[in-house]
């Protein structure tokens, strides 16, 4: 019987797949091409998806936090920072970003998740501001993307300009 079972697995024909030519892969542009966290590989999202998001995070009851961050420390870098010898390794400044406000624990309202987000971005129009969530359960942070991206920024690159080839 494992010998009829063996000649029917391998008669099957092999399912072909198209390689990928050279000609099809993209090479990253270095120059003006920051990204964020989730969602970075995308176009900046509309509030129309900001609230899509919103409401799938609150809807599975995740905990929403809104963070904020000035241009000059919205990247990880080790610029302008003392390093006392080698116990500072792989240590990067600015990966934490200032709260606004507290976590929104208990939320079960999307809308005033957005209402937050909107008076955050009027506070700190020259901000970058994400949202992150968490799951208490698994005590993990869940989710972080921009909400909001300063009007003059510079560092951004359109998704159309993102490869050099």
């Amino acid at each position: 019987m494992s010998a009829m079972m063996k000649s029917a697995v391998c008669s099957k024909a092999a399912v072909r797949v198209a390689q990928p030519t050279a000609s099809s892969m993209m090479v990253w542009q270095p120059m003006n091409n920051k990204q964020f966290e989730t969602f970075s590989y995308l176009p900046p999202l509309t509030d129309n998806e900001i609230s899509r998001q919103v409401d799938y995070l609150v809807n599975n009851g995740y905990i929403p936090c809104l963070e904020f961050a000035d241009e000059k420390q919205a990247y990880v870098s080790s610029e302008s920072c003392i390093r006392f010898g080698s116990q500072a390794a792989n240590y990067y400044d600015n990966r934490y970003w200032t709260m606004w406000k507290l976590p929104m624990f208990g939320c079960t309202d999307p809308s005033a998740v957005l209402r937050e987000i909107s008076s955050c971005n009027r506070a700190f129009p020259k901000a970058y501001v994400r949202l992150t969530a968490f799951d208490n359960q698994r005590q993990v942070q869940i989710a972080s993307f921009l909400v909001q991206r300063p009007a003059g920024a510079t560092d951004y690159c359109p998704v159309e300009k993102r490869s050099v080839v």
